[in-house]
């Protein structure tokens, strides 16, 4: 498994204190590691000024992971700060929204009653939320409901870092390429592992059927090149022959996910964390199945990737 950086990490410099437009400050402060900051001393169960909304967004895209400490938000809470930078999307396993809360994913291992409560192997291989749309998620944000007392992290791999140390050869032989993302590329493979894949029916597979994204994408607020291509969505190279396609995906996949581009996240009770799918991939670890895990995820929608 790859190694990385946890979240207990020392922060490269003093952190600065924002004023959170109530009276009080929080502080952000950069992980020891290859992205992320954490937030600290803000509460999003209640009103966020213009101001402070635009030093998160800040924020948010010069680390690419934020980690906002012990929110005790609700639901409505948690889609409300998420409203904040753009629409919502809606999964495709309409069999695990959070009743009465559509827009609200639950990732969890949990079976009640002979059935799970959540997609419980969400995140098995390393992916980018949604990138088999075409407008792929902007940004996911998970909220800790209810922790292992082990196991559970979160990897995030740097694609703008990925990008930049990538030979030069292989950058020219990629770069304004195109390749194809399908939700169903590892589908049935998952459902033979684990009882949290249902069968789809053919509107479900509708709504995810491929599409073309380019293989490096530029952040449309910063301008920053990415790799966009994942292990999990993405099936091939159009326009090459197999055997090539193959050889260059695979390629880039054991570059994207070396050690020194990622951090990996072990939560804290109560933890959002709100990640960049412009500029990341992610992967979650697991954690032993008689331990309970209930994670709660929105997710906003971005736009067509360039």
């Amino acid at each position: 498994m790859t190694t990385a950086t946890s979240a207990a990490s020392a922060p490269r410099h003093q952190p600065v204190p924002f004023a959170t437009g109530r009276g009080d400050t929080f502080d952000i402060r950069p992980f020891d590691a290859p992205l992320g900051a954490e937030v600290i001393g803000l509460d999003l169960s209640g009103p966020l000024s213009a101001e402070d909304f635009a030093r998160i967004h800040r924020a948010h895209l010069d680390f690419h992971v934020l980690v906002f400490r012990d929110q005790r938000i609700t639901p409505d809470q948690q889609v409300a700060f998420s409203r904040r930078f753009g629409p919502l999307q809606i999964h495709v396993l309409h069999q695990f929204q959070l009743p009465g809360h559509p827009e609200i994913l639950v990732v969890s291992n949990v079976v009640e009653n002979g059935k799970p409560i959540g997609l419980g192997d969400a995140g098995h291989f390393w992916h980018s939320d949604l990138s088999y749309k075409e407008k792929p998620s902007l940004g996911s944000l998970l909220h800790a409901r209810e922790l292992p007392a082990e196991g559970g992290d979160t990897l995030f791999a740097n694609m703008h870092l990925a990008w930049e140390t990538l030979p030069a050869s292989l950058q020219r032989a990629v770069d304004g390429l195109q390749a194809e993302h399908t939700y169903l590329a590892r589908y049935a493979e998952l459902q033979q592992r684990s009882p949290w894949r249902p069968n789809l029916t053919p509107e479900q597979i509708a709504q995810v059927r491929p599409v073309l994204q380019p293989v490096v994408r530029t952040h449309p607020e910063t301008g920053r090149k990415a790799i966009f291509v994942s292990e999990h969505f993405t099936t091939r190279i159009a326009g090459l022959p197999d055997d090539e396609s193959r050889d260059l995906l695979d390629q880039l996949f054991a570059h994207s996910t070396r050690p020194e581009h990622v951090y990996r996240h072990r939560w804290l009770e109560n933890d959002l964390v709100f990640w960049d799918n412009r500029s990341l991939l992610h992967l979650a670890a697991g954690c032993p199945p008689e331990l309970r895990r209930v994670m709660y995820r929105t997710t906003i929608e971005g736009d067509a990737p360039r």
